[in-house]
């Protein structure tokens, strides 16, 4: 292209000519001739020096191009996402209005039309709250999306949300319990509570549950209580928890025999009452089937069983098991046939050294009663006291030997406890006499008082398990408490306490009282009875 004058143009003012005027001058590059620097004038008239070389290429004044940076990758990279999505929205908006085109004249939006405007005029008055300079169709469509997304929301959140408990480290505390060593060589842990021995009206001996200890007993128990109804309380640790030293190959038989050894051990010399709470209740059934000529009578509370008991009927099963988390099943399939996954589990979460929340460290699901309880600070110092203690010697093997005892034979039934007399004999005569005796409902066995107390919202030991305890023993005095669960009637609940006392023990008539014979034993002689003393001797010598 050329000039007016016959001079030719560069391709710079040529390029120029052809723009529209943006303020910016490109100073020409002849060959071979000097580079003249070029003034860039932006929108604000400040200068800005550059130079152009070759074609439509900017460089710095070296002649190298700039690298562009990462962040204005990025930010090229955004801007173009967001112009796509624009497009696309702008696409998917076409369709939609190219869609809706005849829709007025369909059977739907004929038959819809009138109840929809009847509704919107209704309605009307909400179209006050919008600003003036909105479409009203568009903001309620877009206030309703909204709602149809924040109402699940709000479903899902609305439940009681637990806090989260971070896993805390146990800190045994030192050795204090009381010992006693046992026939075999081993030593006992024990604990007492209540009155001494003298006073004592009536003792009580309770084994603990799983994952616990001697100093679990009755928690909450108030002292004034035990003195009130005259009780000597005991709690000892099972072989291997807390300082109780292990047995070796120990089952209830063996544990019944430590429960004996232990009532000698400390003078219980009258007959004493066993508690079994929760699993400790397989360890009270084996006092009763092989020492019941000890015990004056059995307290029992969500006492366990084993729950592959073979009496059990498949109604039964399906009962007790639905009540439970998968977790806590998965835990008690490996406890009755793969010991050696179980023992590694063991090693993960119980001894594992620290501590985490109840519900989900047990595999447990509670109640609601239950779950206001262990919030509590008072349970909560409990629990990791009594856990702590339980896991001292941080041996695996107790924890295997007593979830294996829960779920195995236990080497009689709970059928044997008390069970019909039978005569000698095979006469007719003698067979009417049975049938007649078996109608006056005579046993043999433990005939003692059986009481068991059983929460109705109890999900960890669950009501069944009491309706079966009480088809196999007749005998057994069940106690059904509405609304309460696993651990709510039994811990830190002083009116439970008084109420459980008064129904085995009766009226409270205090310790016995035998401080004033002894302290009458201590005191100096009289002069009067110094001189009945003296006449006596002087009348035996004159004879």
């Amino acid at each position: 292209m050329s000039r007016a004058g016959g001079a030719s143009m560069t391709w710079q003012e040529e390029l120029a000519s052809l723009m529209e005027d943006s303020g910016v001058r490109y100073s020409a590059v002849g060959g071979g001739a000097e580079d003249v620097d070029a003034m860039v004038v932006d929108g604000n008239g400040a200068g800005l020096k550059g130079r152009v070389v070759g074609e439509d290429l900017y460089r710095n004044e070296d002649g190298v191009a700039p690298e562009e940076s990462l962040k204005d990758q990025m930010k090229g990279f955004l801007k173009a996402s967001i112009e796509m999505m624009t497009d696309f929205g702008r696409g998917c908006s076409d369709i939609v209005q190219q869609s809706l085109v005849g829709v007025e004249d369909s059977y739907i939006a004929k038959r819809l039309r009138g109840p929809l405007k009847v509704v919107s005029t209704r309605l009307r008055f909400l179209n006050d709250y919008l600003p003036e300079d909105r479409d009203p169709v568009h903001s309620w469509l877009v206030i309703l999306c909204v709602f149809l997304f924040t109402l699940p929301a709000l479903i899902v959140n609305s439940g009681h949300v637990a806090p989260v408990q971070l896993p805390k480290t146990l800190y045994v505390h030192p050795p204090n319990a009381s010992l006693i060593q046992l026939p075999d060589g081993r030593f006992m842990a024990y604990k007492e509570q209540g009155v001494s021995t003298k006073r004592a009206r009536f003792t009580m001996i309770a084994p603990h549950s799983f994952l616990s200890s001697r100093l679990a007993g009755i928690p909450g128990i108030k002292e004034s209580l035990l003195e009130e109804f005259g009780v000597r309380f005991i709690t000892y640790d099972l072989p291997g928890f807390g300082e109780s030293d292990p047995h070796p190959s120990r089952n209830l038989n063996s544990s019944a025999i430590d429960m004996l050894h232990l009532a000698n051990a400390v003078g219980v010399m009258d007959k004493f009452w066993v508690l079994g709470y929760s699993g400790g209740g397989m360890h009270a059934w084996a006092a009763v089937r092989y020492i019941p000529h000890r015990l004056a009578g059995v307290a029992m509370f969500a006492p366990m069983i084993n729950p592959y008991d073979y009496r059990l009927n498949k109604e039964d099963k399906n009962k007790i098991w639905e009540k439970w988390t998968a977790k806590r099943k998965f835990v008690l399939i490996l406890a009755k046939r793969f010991l050696l996954f179980f023992l590694t589990s063991i090693g993960r979460s119980f001894l594992s050294g620290t501590q985490g929340q109840l519900e989900k460290w047990l595999s447990i699901s509670l109640g609601k009663k239950d779950k206001a309880l262990i919030e509590g600070q008072a349970f909560h110092e409990f629990w990791e006291r009594d856990v702590a203690e339980s896991i001292r010697q941080m041996n695996p093997k107790p924890f295997v030997q007593e979830a294996v005892l829960q779920v195995s034979n236990w080497g009689f039934s709970l059928a044997d406890l008390q069970v019909r007399k039978k005569l000698e004999g095979k006469s007719l005569l003698l067979w009417l006499k049975s049938i007649y005796i078996q109608s006056e409902g005579e046993w043999t066995g433990f005939l003692g008082p059986i009481h068991i107390w059983q929460g109705m919202d109890d999900q960890v030991v669950p009501p069944p398990m009491t309706e079966f305890i009480r088809r196999l023993i007749p005998g057994a005095t069940v106690h059904r408490l509405l609304g309460e669960g696993h651990f709510s009637y039994y811990c830190f609940c002083d009116n439970c306490h008084r109420q459980i006392f008064s129904t085995i023990f009766g009226t409270p008539q205090g310790p016995l009282d035998t401080i004033a014979e002894d302290d009458q034993l201590l005191l100096p002689p009289t002069p009067e009875a110094l001189e009945e003393d003296s006449t006596s001797q002087c009348s035996v010598e004159l004879e």
